[in-house]
Order: C-alpha cells, then structure tokens, then sequence
C-alpha cells in the first residue's frame, strides 16, 4: 500500500481510502458481521484511512464503524463529518455541529477525531459555514476534539469559495476526478497545491457509473453521461479490462490527490479493491478509454442551493 501526506498535515494516509457509507446500508441491505470483516481486512491490507458521517444510514455506518475499530483506533486515520444528516435534513449551526460531534464520538468509540469535516457546504449558506460552522470547527480543533478540519462537497465553486476565506486544513470532492469527469484540476487542484491543502477524491467510479452493472436507477447524470458510461463499458471489455479497476487506477495516479475513497462492506471488495490499486495498465488504453467518452466528458448535475451551483 502506498502512502501520502495529506497537504501540510501530519497525517500519513493510504493512497486508497475506505468509504464507509455501505456500512450503513445506504446501497443495499448488508450484514453487519461481515462489515466489521471488511474493514479489518481493509487494516489487514494496509489501508488505514477510513471516512464516515452521521448521513450514511442515520448514525448506523458511524455506529458499525465504530464497532470494527474498537482495539485498533491508534492505527486508523478516521474522518467523519456534520452538517448533513438526511436526504434534504442540514444543521450548519454551532449548536447542531456540536451536538452531532458528540454523538458521533459516542457511536465511533473514540473520545477524538483526526479529520471533521463539513458535509455537502453547497446546501447550506456560505455566510453561515464562514461564520459559524467553521469556527465552531476550529474550535473543536483548539480543544482537541478533532486534529484537523476539511470541507466536502460536489460544487467545486462553494468549496474554492470557502476555501480561499478560511484556513482548512482538507478538500474532500466527489465525482468530479475520474474517467467522465476531471473539472476537479481546473480549480480546486491548483488551490490545493498552492496553499498545500489535502485534497480527497472520492467516488471513483462515479457513484457505480463505471461498473459491469452500470449506473443505479437513481443516478442524477443526464442522459448523455449514462451513454458516455456505457460506450467506455464497451471499449474496456474489447480492450480486456475491468473497467472498474481501470477507473479506479486512473484516479490513484493523481499526482497531488492523498487518498481515493471507495466504497466497502465486504472481504470481498476490499479484496477487488487492494488488486485494482495494484493493477497498472498502459496509457493508450487509458487514451481509448478517454476518447470514447468525448464529447461527453465533464458533464456535471445541480446540486445544492441555486446560489451555490457550478
């Protein structure tokens, strides 16, 4: 396993992250036994950077995660967030933010955490994420409740907004570096480089995009990125490639991202996870892969509140 320092922090993270959302049966009903199998296995195979939030599955993927860790949490780098906590239920305030952290610390079996961060800013006001939310933050931050803060995010633009007002100390993305989508080097990379910020891409495979199975039925992409998603299915399987490992190869080479997150809650996809880190393939077939993509590459949805769009 590959590690990397996470911007001008002192944390040592494993270039593939464990994304814990599946722990809370946010996918799919799963067993919670073999959950907390997973993520040994995942420390087992070196990985050791794990982020969860009280969104995924109510408290229930902090919880299990929480179980898994118990004995091993001084060798884990654990992030989790607030803020977000339903489908359309957000609490930016400094009470709701304290409240959520101590209930969090609670199901996580921890008495600290060393990366909390805002979930989703570009569904709450910028203004109050400024002035309220993130102070609260470093607050905790000071009393040593959390080691580091960061910020999470689609909207590129609310998270460069927050980004150049107030010193975070990491930048979390999702579906926004990957083989449909690489707008993430327009703006937030160079920021993060040069202010030496820690930058986490998440969502690999564009929220199951780029997959065998394809996109869930509740994908948000318009049309012509589910159409792009299959056209690049078809020229990995004539190229022999899986193209989840393929797309998951393509966004670990990031020459400044720290750690990819994906989502686990079995042996079983740790396991595909730990050989597609270590699979390599040649460039040209990452040339057709993107090619067969064009013109439909970097295709992105709303998201958040209309003041807070890309």
């Amino acid at each position: 396993m590959e590690y990397r320092i996470l911007g001008r922090t002192k944390l040592r993270v494993s270039a593939l992250g464990f994304g814990a959302s599946p722990l809370g049966d946010v996918f799919r009903v799963t067993d919670p036994a073999e959950g907390v199998r997973s993520v040994h296995s995942a420390i087992d195979h070196g990985i050791n950077f794990f982020d969860v939030s009280p969104y995924y599955g109510a408290g229930v993927a902090e919880e299990r995660l929480g179980r898994a860790l118990s004995g091993k949490r001084t060798g884990v780098v654990l992030a989790t967030k607030c803020g977000r906590y339903g489908a359309s239920s957000f609490d930016f305030s400094a009470v709701g933010v304290r409240s959520s952290v101590e209930q969090s610390l609670r199901r996580l079996q921890t008495d600290y955490i060393d990366l909390l961060q805002v979930h989703d800013v570009e569904f709450g006001k910028v203004e109050q994420i400024l002035t309220e939310t993130l102070p609260t933050l470093q607050g905790l931050k000071e009393s040593g409740v959390t080691r580091y803060i960061g910020i999470t995010g689609y909207s590129l633009r609310t998270l460069l907004r927050i980004a150049e007002a107030f010193p975070i100390d990491t930048l979390l993305s999702y579906c926004r570096y990957n083989l449909l989508v690489d707008d993430l080097d327009q703006s937030l990379t160079p920021f993060a480089v040069a202010h030496q910020v820690g930058l986490i891409n998440a969502s690999p495979l564009h929220m199951g995009m780029l997959t065998e199975s394809g996109a869930p039925p509740w994908h948000p992409a318009p049309l012509q990125v589910h159409e792009a998603s299959r056209r690049a299915l078809l020229v990995s399987a004539r190229l022999g490639m899986n193209i989840s490992e393929a797309a998951l190869g393509f966004c670990l080479a990031h020459s400044y991202v720290s750690s990819t997150l994906i989502g686990m809650c079995t042996q079983r996809e740790v396991q595909q996870n730990i050989l597609a880190a270590g699979t390599h393939y040649d460039a040209s077939l990452y040339k057709a892969l993107l090619e067969s993509v064009e013109p439909d590459r970097n295709v992105i949805w709303p998201s958040g509140l209309v003041d807070n769009l890309d």
